[in-house]
């Protein structure tokens, strides 16, 4: 199959590319050509800037387009329009947090969606990116047809992940010692390896697959303290301990989901990540073991380290000083 990958060159787009050609598929790459130029060289690479001059894309067709960085509904059409007919079967990469909050463990695909108060709005916060993705759903089945594929993942993990959020959790743990881990320890949370995922949006594409899918893993229950625990049996070495400390002495302290990543903080409604795969494993996704994800996030960060998002994870400073407050706090409040 010829297809267009537009965004290509990292992290979950980089995954799908590599999949697509290890399946023998004739890729193109569109992308700003600011990282990853050098990569797959038996690709073909186009070089432009989706939110400003498309040109480039009117020239060629595809067999499916494949999406991965659509963030407003603006992008989806000035795409649809530049293709104009040509880009074959269309695949939105997508998110788990187009879902209104809360939900209830098992949720499907049909659950309720965010609707966003102000749909004009282009700002891309925590409080408007789900109900962007939402409208960049809608605008894709209205410019490309109801067999548009939606794909909705969880927190996407393993190599190359540049939003490091995983993999600053790997890289802590790891250290070992006494590791700060932030409550509820229940609180719900699912992953998904982005290397299972592009050899899964592959076959979807190459079945010509429509409609929504989450992509998560593993079915709920599985909580933040399980991902922790996993990670210290894979990763931390002897005497590596997690010490929970509550929600509110952290948020009195000013830390949110940016400095301890993953972590749902003070908003119990946006415990969402209890999905249910069904739909996704029914249709090829074959997540690998946790502990295999973690093990060769560790090795891949320790011979190639991603540079890590500005500001994501715990300097140890501050992990020291935030430990020593709470025993502190702990042992004043022995009787």
């Amino acid at each position: 199959m010829r297809i267009l990958i537009v965004g290509g060159t990292r992290f979950v787009g980089r995954h799908i590319a590599a999949a697509a050609l290890d399946r023998d598929h004739q890729v193109t790459l569109f992308h700003r050509g600011r990282t990853g130029a050098e990569l797959f060289p038996e690709a073909s690479h186009l070089l432009g800037d989706r939110d400003g001059d498309l040109a480039i894309l009117s020239q060629g067709r595809w067999d499916a387009t494949i999406d991965v960085c659509a963030y407003v509904p603006r992008q989806v059409d000035t795409l649809a329009a530049a293709l104009d007919g040509r880009g074959g079967h269309y695949v939105l990469i997508s998110s788990l947090s187009v879902y209104a909050t809360p939900q209830p463990a098992r949720f499907g695909e049909d659950a309720p969606l965010i609707e966003l108060p102000d749909p004009t709005v282009e700002e891309v916060t925590d409080a408007t990116y789900g109900g962007l993705k939402v409208l960049c759903e809608r605008a894709a089945v209205d410019r490309f047809g109801a067999g548009t594929l939606l794909i909705r993942p969880t927190y996407v993990i393993g190599p190359f992940d540049h939003s490091g959020r995983f993999t600053w959790w790997v890289r802590r743990i790891a250290r070992g010692g006494e590791v700060l881990a932030p409550e509820p320890q229940d609180a719900p949370i699912q992953l998904v390896d982005a290397r299972d995922q592009a050899t899964w949006v592959v076959g979807l594409v190459e079945q010509g697959a429509g409609g929504a899918y989450n992509a998560v893993s593993p079915p709920a229950p599985f909580s933040f303290a399980d991902m922790l625990r996993e990670i210290v049996a894979v990763a931390g070495p002897p005497g590596t301990t997690l010490t929970w400390v509550e929600r509110s002495f952290l948020l009195e302290a000013g830390e949110d989901d940016l400095s301890l990543p993953m972590w749902p903080g003070g908003d119990p409604a946006g415990m969402f990540e209890a999905a249910d795969p069904r739909r996704a494993y029914g249709s090829g996704l074959a997540p690998r073991p946790l502990a295999q994800t973690i093990r060769e996030t560790l090795e891949h960060d320790r011979a190639e380290p991603t540079t890590l998002r500005p500001g994501v994870g715990l300097p140890a400073e501050r992990e020291a000083e935030l430990l020593a407050r709470w025993h502190a706090r702990e042992r004043a409040a022995r009787p």
